[in-house]
């Protein structure tokens, strides 16, 4: 089940959006070796990019990135419109339990880039981080930049990654000025096992039974990492012939590592003489 669902409290005016993956988030974090702490902030940076990337109206995609000094120094996630996912984490060092986001991240700034594929544009906006954590940043985020009054909810394992959102309308005090603040206690009993483990319209009844949601059509979400053979092969034109002949020389093929989908690209003699149009 890798589904993404929009819902709404018709009576309230508070949308909602739930987000389940299972064998996507494996294939993101197969052969990763992330610890549990990495795990998890990976997990909230793809729920947030996949929250975010829904709203597109246009063909492109979205990028959230987290680059800095700490332990992890780039934390990286692109949704597509048609919710295509793939990201990354790259780490230095051993995280603690103990260890605090500063620690973690450092001074890295994150970045937020919507590009557009019709226009071939892209627009980048910085999101100031919050010490309590990266969900307290987006939902600093979603007030200050949508004038919208959110709350999240994160759950991973090495199995699955769920996720909830709420959002709060900004004329919803006009249909139950309780609405909110009650919604928001009642997400918040959800447990982890909970989040991960029920369908979307379980778990709205489990939570919300007594309130009137509509539920939207859900939206199917895929892990998806093309290869690219030809940026790597501009890796190895900007190598120069000779270097890399010295290459296939030493090593019998030149071998990149393609990190962000996590595999190594071989390139061989013909491969070379492709590239640089040349026989020997």
């Amino acid at each position: 089940m890798n589904i993404h669902t929009r819902f709404l409290f018709k009576d309230l005016n508070v949308r909602g959006q739930h987000l389940s993956l299972d064998d996507a988030w494996q294939d993101m974090i197969q052969n990763r070796g992330y610890n549990p702490l990495v795990r998890q902030l990976f997990a909230e940076l793809s729920a947030l990019a996949i929250f975010l990337a829904n709203g597109m109206k246009h063909k492109g995609k979205l990028t959230l990135q987290i680059q800095g000094d700490g332990i992890v120094n780039l934390l990286l996630v692109e949704v597509s419109d048609d919710l295509k996912i793939r990201g990354m984490v790259r780490a230095e060092g051993v995280i603690k339990e103990d260890d605090s986001l500063d620690k973690i991240l450092g001074e890295g700034q994150i970045v937020a880039t919507l590009y557009n594929a019709q226009t071939d544009h892209s627009f980048q906006s910085l999101v100031p981080r919050n010490a309590q954590g990266l969900i307290a940043t987006f939902e600093d985020y979603f007030a200050q930049s949508e004038q919208l009054e959110s709350k999240l909810w994160v759950s991973s394992t090495p199995d699955n990654l769920s996720a909830m959102l709420l959002q709060r309308m900004p004329d919803a005090d006009q249909y139950d000025s309780e609405g909110w603040h009650r919604v928001g206690i009642l997400a918040d009993t959800v447990t982890q096992e909970e989040l991960t483990s029920l369908d979307t319209e379980s778990l709205l009844h489990r939570l919300f039974h007594e309130e009137t949601v509509e539920l939207f059509n859900a939206e199917w979400v895929s892990y998806e990492c093309p290869k690219d053979k030809g940026r790597f092969e501009k890796i190895i034109q900007n190598l120069g012939e000779q270097d890399s002949r010295d290459l296939l020389k030493e090593h019998g093929e030149i071998a990149i590592h393609n990190e962000i989908c996590n595999e190594h690209l071989f390139f061989n003699k013909d491969d070379v003489d492709r590239i640089f149009n040349t026989t020997y």
